[in-house]
């Protein structure tokens, strides 16, 4: 759940698990008979309030869960190797059908309907806290767009992962264990629809006063500093518009989603960040006072007592080192010497993020720690008890960021890149690469723009989840690489479905790559 949820009683956060895992299990696996058991919890402002906490809340537990984030975004043909656990060595090497309980818990889609689940039943029933004068239609009109936008990027997650998925749309359309799976393109075109038409109806910044007085000012009584990283707003809606478009190749939208996005940065306060505050623990990676940098960002907040062991790419990359020491002698995956020197090229000069200094040859140390010995530790994202803890009893609060400006810049000029529009594109490449302290490019007809593009964000967004979904885009595109166009004409690219899922549901078939 996010930053300020976890102010609220006790008894809204049982109320709200009460009622959507109820609704829940009864979609799942019985006749659904909840209509006339939900209708009298839906009468008041705090059950609004709450069924907004649910929606967000089943969302960021369904990214973190088995850090499922990075098991499915960044290990496969990524740069991360397994030290010694075979679980991520089979997901690394892409025998994703291997028979362990960490990938027959990732493959498992059910933890994404349930929030599809709560999103449907806040649409339905929400309008019943309109009995409650506190609960006005400015709330209302708000925190529809909000589920509404919730659901389709709940959607967007499932066809990058999956494919082809059940669309559903309301809590009458059934069982869903009798549903059959939707095509993708129907999947993406209902999700594109939706952020579409709620994206205006989202704020550029929560707890704001607009000039038309639409959005409430003092949004369930907090400031807009309160809110930061933590709702949906306006820009969220695009920059998921914006990889929609990418999922579908369609790069004219791309461009103009993310150059909204771009345009009007400004407006949400968001800059990009220094390299010093990519790494701070206290910065980018954190609920930070100060940065309201994560465009789209799930919390785990230190004073609310959030700090967890699971759930964060810290559990997998952090072992001792000589400047952090940690009773963990080795991490469970690592980022090879040998990627490295391919990540971070010497010709590159001084990139703040990895590099080595011309006055005595030793390794800078933004990214890794310990680069003298056999498994340097990844340290990019480190953030330990509220970015205060020295790592004797590690316990972890990073933020799991989908995006930021950075990436929204990369996206960008990968789109005008497609376009054709090359010139334009160098430009946000080269603002990207001087904000990490690289020299710019000279835009040539030689020159493979789109292959730099994909190497800087290989470099800038390293364990942040993008990895496998950027080389799934990068071989549409480029179309050289054999083995991959066989994953992709053979829809290898997509995860298998869970047993779980298949035993359950007849309708649905597996993946045939995975068959």
């Amino acid at each position: 759940m996010k930053k300020y949820f976890y102010k609220w009683p006790v008894a809204v956060i049982v109320f709200v698990v009460a009622i959507i895992s109820s609704s829940c299990n009864k979609q799942l696996d019985v006749s659904s008979t909840r209509q006339a058991s939900e209708e009298g919890h839906w009468t008041k402002y705090e059950d609004a309030r709450a069924g907004l906490i649910g929606m967000y809340g089943l969302f960021r537990a369904a990214l973190a869960d088995n850090n499922a984030y990075w098991i499915l975004g960044e290990l496969r043909g990524g740069d991360f190797q397994a030290v010694s656990r075979p679980d991520l060595k089979a997901v690394i090497d892409g025998n994703l059908n291997a028979s362990f309980p960490l990938i027959n818990e990732v493959t498992n889609w059910r933890r994404f309907y349930a929030i599809i689940n709560a999103c449907n039943v806040f649409i339905e029933r929400a309008e019943g806290c309109l009995a409650d004068p506190r609960y006005t239609q400015s709330y209302y009109k708000l925190d529809i767009a909000q589920a509404r936008a919730i659901r389709a990027f709940a959607y967007y997650m499932l066809v990058r992962t999956w494919g082809d998925v059940p669309l559903i749309t309301a809590t009458g359309e059934g069982n869903f264990e009798n549903l059959s799976r939707t095509n993708k393109d129907a999947v993406l075109g209902f999700a594109k629809n939706e952020l579409m038409d709620v994206a205006n109806r989202l704020p550029y910044q929560y707890s704001t006063v607009d000039a038309d007085l639409v959005y409430p000012p003092n949004y369930y009584g907090k400031a807009a500093a309160d809110w930061k990283n933590t709702l949906l707003g306006r820009l969220s809606a695009y920059a998921i518009l914006a990889h929609i478009a990418a999922l579908q190749g369609d790069y004219i939208n791309v461009a103009v989603y993310s150059q909204f996005v771009l345009d009007n940065a400004a407006r949400a306060r968001l800059t990009t960040v220094t390299t010093a505050q990519l790494i701070g623990e206290l910065f980018l990676f954190n609920t930070s006072n100060v940065s309201w940098n994560q465009m789209i960002g799930f919390n785990f907040i230190y004073e609310r007592g959030e700090s967890t062991t699971s759930g964060h790419i810290e559990q997998l990359t952090l072992a001792n080192t000589t400047a952090y020491p940690m009773s963990r002698q080795l991490p469970d995956m690592y980022v090879n010497k040998d990627s490295i020197a391919v990540l971070f090229p010497r010709n590159n000069g001084n990139d703040q993020r990895f590099g080595f200094n011309p006055l005595n040859g030793l390794a800078t140390e933004a990214y890794f720690e310990n680069y003298s010995s056999a498994i340097p530790v990844f340290k990019k994202i480190r953030v330990v008890d509220g970015g205060g803890g020295d790592g004797t009893f590690a316990k972890y609060n990073s933020s799991i960021v989908f995006t930021r400006l950075e990436e929204l810049t990369l996206l960008n000029a990968e789109a005008l890149t497609v376009l054709g529009r090359g010139e334009e594109a160098i430009q946000k490449l080269n603002a990207m690469r001087s904000n990490r302290g690289i020299s710019g490019l000279n835009y040539t007809p030689t020159l493979d723009l789109l292959k730099e593009i994909f190497a800087e964000r290989r470099r800038e967004l390293l364990g942040e989840g993008w990895r496998w979904f950027d080389l799934v885009r990068y071989n549409k595109l480029k179309r050289d690489n054999p083995a991959f166009n066989d994953l992709i004409s053979r829809e290898g690219i997509y995860w298998p479905i869970a047993q779980d899922v298949l035993n359950r549901n007849p309708s649905i078939q597996q993946n045939s790559y995975w068959k």
